[in-house]
């Protein structure tokens, strides 16, 4: 399953607009967020963390109990989080391309110490406009 519903309580910070998210259901997934918006994605993002983490350890999953009663200003909000989908975007291992340079080039680069991974990485994150 990498799809996953838990019920978070939003916790406004009335001094600077920001948001704390807890989740009751996991003990440690807290995150914060500068305004609503960045709440509701680092919710998302903390979420999806804490489960592709307990699924990579083969840890038990607790079930998403019913949405806590709070109050206000606090509430309550359904988040979802897609565990295939963050690990898509935040995994970093290594996978290994074959590729083909001409020979010319091979040699010069080899010559003068060029680190083929490092090149190819580099030039797909300016392509693809990755910071």
């Amino acid at each position: 399953m990498t799809e996953y519903v838990y019920p978070a309580i939003f916790h406004p910070n009335e001094n600077d607009g920001s948001y704390t998210v807890t989740f009751p259901d996991l003990p440690g997934c807290i995150t914060e967020g500068k305004d609503m918006a960045n709440a509701l994605f680092m919710a998302q993002d903390a979420l999806a963390a804490w489960l592709a983490d307990s699924e990579d350890h083969k840890d038990s999953i607790p079930v998403p109990g019913a949405p806590p009663q709070v109050a206000s200003p606090e509430f309550v909000n359904l988040v979802l989080a897609d565990t295939d989908a963050w690990r898509k975007k935040y995994d970093s291992r290594a996978v290994k391309k074959t590729l083909s340079i001409p020979n010319w080039l091979n040699t010069l680069a080899e010559d003068a110490g060029v680190n083929f991974s490092q090149i190819l990485q580099d030039a797909l994150k300016e392509r693809l406009n990755i910071t």
